[in-house]
């Protein structure tokens, strides 16, 4: 019977530990202008045809990114603003009905995996979680319940990509939760992915 190699496993373990503790300390940076939401699997979306009730139904985006409703079939949907699906869905009805008015309201907001904000590690409810404007680790943290007993909260990091390259930069979850310390408290970017690892003992 293969025996598990524990030792291995704390050095790799030791070795992302010190890698966290060499990242530069996260910049606080503007959050995006005008953030528009995009639409992704697992989104509902509400489609009104005006003055057609009998085309207006609520509707999900398949896991493919696609939607399918009466007379708009294998539609593609994931990635594009509710704006956007709308002017989308008009063409498509266009070819049924005469000059189509559609309206897209979104519900069940999921996104796109390249917009939503993952949490792992020793979080008390690691998750993937939508984007919101303006988010802040703060209210990140309120939202997968803050950390558990065995987090090593100022050694976490957020995994960004900043032009085009991943970058590791360090979080100060501690100083922002336990010390109320205000200046730890950075803003979250669309896609950024927080690392809180275990502390030593």
């Amino acid at each position: 019977m293969r025996r598990f190699n524990y030792g291995a496993l704390f050095s790799v373990l030791f070795y992302v530990a010190f890698l966290a503790g060499c990242a530069p300390l996260a910049p606080n940076v503007d959050p995006p202008s005008e953030y528009t939401y995009i639409i992704g699997p697992g989104d509902s979306i509400e489609m009104f045809v005006w003055g057609n009730p009998e085309v207006s139904r609520t509707i999900p985006v398949r896991p493919d990114g696609k939607i399918n409703a009466p007379l708009v079939e294998e539609l593609p949907a994931s990635g594009k603003t509710p704006f956007q699906l709308a002017r989308d869905i008009e063409k498509e009805l266009a070819k049924y009905i005469r000059n189509p008015l559609v309206t897209v309201i979104v519900s069940g907001f999921v996104g796109p995996y390249s917009e939503q904000v993952r949490v792992v590690g020793q979080a008390a409810n690691p998750q993937a979680v939508p984007y919101k404007e303006n988010m802040s680790l703060l209210d990140l943290m309120i939202v997968v319940g803050g950390l558990t007993d065995y987090a090593a909260g100022n050694r976490a990091t957020i995994v960004r990509t900043i032009n085009g390259e991943k970058q590791q930069l360090r979080v100060r979850i501690d100083d922002l939760l336990e010390d109320g310390d205000i200046t730890a408290n950075v803003n979250i970017l669309p896609g950024d992915i927080l690392i809180i690892p275990e502390a030593y003992f």
